[in-house]
């Protein structure tokens, strides 16, 4: 039914409840005739017509829009600003509990807005909630529901994401390019730089880097142009990041900066979180010698995020990069305390961060000659690896796994991991 036929439907119901008729409804203002062609959704009625047979009615305008009274809209409103406040605050579970009840009231029905609204924050909570699978479904189908042009690119940012954080990068991709590489593409906006920040990020990982170099500085030029904290955080955030992957440390370095001290002073919690620890990670990479600052940042974002809305995958990750500081200071207990905790966080759909984590464990437990257990934590790793798909990413991963193979002595093995590093990187 159409939504001319679902407010005549709603009119004649309430008529007839009131035991009324067409000609009684529309005296003296309106005509019932007029009234029959609205009850049959041959016409839709004006803002002026509905309020008016909405007070010879004594119903709510509400109802006769909606279908549901003016308490009950109250009331899923004020139910969807608790799910994301929830979510906002880092009680991921609860926001998911929450959207899910939501969606299944009956009065949410006919009200695209509110329930697109619902549907796309049970996505975001799903995601936060480590459920990237599922996240993955949950986004998918509301991009086939009619959405409008920005909800649109919000969803795609958010799948795009979700799709690359679960090494799915051919979609992450399709999905961005679907927006950013069709023949009409939208005006730049922050939310299209904010896409543009995220497919860059799947180029990068997929190992496309004259495409990353040229896309990053057309993001930058539009983040100029547009001037918004915005668009210049994330549009500067990925230049560093395009620069780190094709070896210019210091360049990367001056972007990152530029894009964290807009983050600090406009960016919401959650976010400067996640970008404080980007930036102490990229400074272990970039300037060794400054471990115990990297160090301190990423404690700081740790407990940023443990009070906000940052996902179990964020948490994790943040761990896991306190574990590569710790060892790199030579802390070896310490390592296996942080990764550890890191890795009982992880939901199985990070493979990447799961990685990461298992190395640092292998190579701690083999320096203080817990050999068993760096044995352990290095097959976890090549389990991790093993399904991701072939990407320069993917190399750099094999060629970390040979090297701690040869630090474990496990020579013929690490000659394989060795080759398959070299077949990513397609030598």
């Amino acid at each position: 039914m159409t939504t001319s036929d679902l407010v005549g439907l709603r009119i004649k119901t309430v008529r007839r409840q009131r035991g009324l008729s067409q000609a009684q409804l529309a005296h003296p203002e309106l005509s019932d005739s007029y009234i029959s062609l609205i009850e049959s959704g041959k016409r839709t009625p004006t803002p002026a017509v509905l309020e008016l047979l909405a007070q010879k009615l004594d119903c709510s305008l509400s109802y006769l829009v909606n279908g549901v009274t003016a308490e009950q809209m109250e009331d899923l409103e004020l139910s969807l600003g608790y799910a994301r406040l929830a979510l906002e605050n880092g009680e991921v579970s609860e926001a998911r509990t929450r959207f899910s009840e939501l969606l299944a009231n009956n009065n949410l029905t006919g009200l695209t807005a509110l329930r697109q609204d619902a549907q796309f924050g049970l996505a975001l909570a799903t995601e936060a909630d480590g459920d990237l699978s599922q996240a993955i479904v949950l986004l998918d189908r509301l991009l086939g529901d009619d959405l409008a042009p920005e909800r649109r690119i919000e969803v795609t940012v958010a799948l795009c994401r979700t799709y690359r954080t679960s090494e799915r990068l051919t979609e992450a991709v399709e999905v961005g390019e679907q927006i950013l590489g069709g023949a009409v593409r939208p005006v730049w906006s922050d939310l299209m730089v904010e896409l543009g920040a995220t497919l860059l990020a799947a180029y990068l990982d997929r190992g496309d880097l004259l495409r990353s170099r040229q896309f990053a500085a057309e993001l930058l030029n539009a983040a100029d142009t547009l001037g918004t904290p915005r668009s210049v955080v994330a549009a500067n955030w990925n230049a560093a990041l395009t620069a780190l992957y094709t070896d210019h440390g210091e360049e990367a370095l001056v972007f990152a900066e530029r894009a964290m001290a807009v983050q600090t002073e406009h960016g919401e919690p959650r976010n400067t979180a996640r970008m404080r620890l980007a930036l102490a990670a990229l400074m272990l990479r970039t300037r060794s010698q400054d471990v115990s600052t990297a160090r301190d940042l990423m404690r700081r974002a740790l407990g940023d995020m443990e009070q906000t809305s940052a996902g179990v995958v964020d948490v994790a990750r943040c761990k896991i990069e306190i574990a590569r500081a710790e060892i790199m200071a030579g802390n070896l207990d310490q390592t296996i305390v942080d990764a550890a905790e890191g890795l009982s966080l992880l939901p199985a759909t990070a493979p990447s961060v799961g990685l990461e984590g298992d190395l640092l464990l292998s190579r701690a437990f083999g320096a203080t000659g817990r050999f068993s257990e760096a044995r352990e934590h290095i097959d976890r790793a090549r389990d991790w690896l093993e399904p991701i798909p072939d990407a320069r990413r993917t190399a750099g991963a094999w060629y970390a796994t040979a090297e701690t193979l040869e630090l474990l002595g496990e020579g013929e093995e690490a000659v394989g991991a060795y080759q398959r590093a070299l077949a990513c990187a397609g030598l």
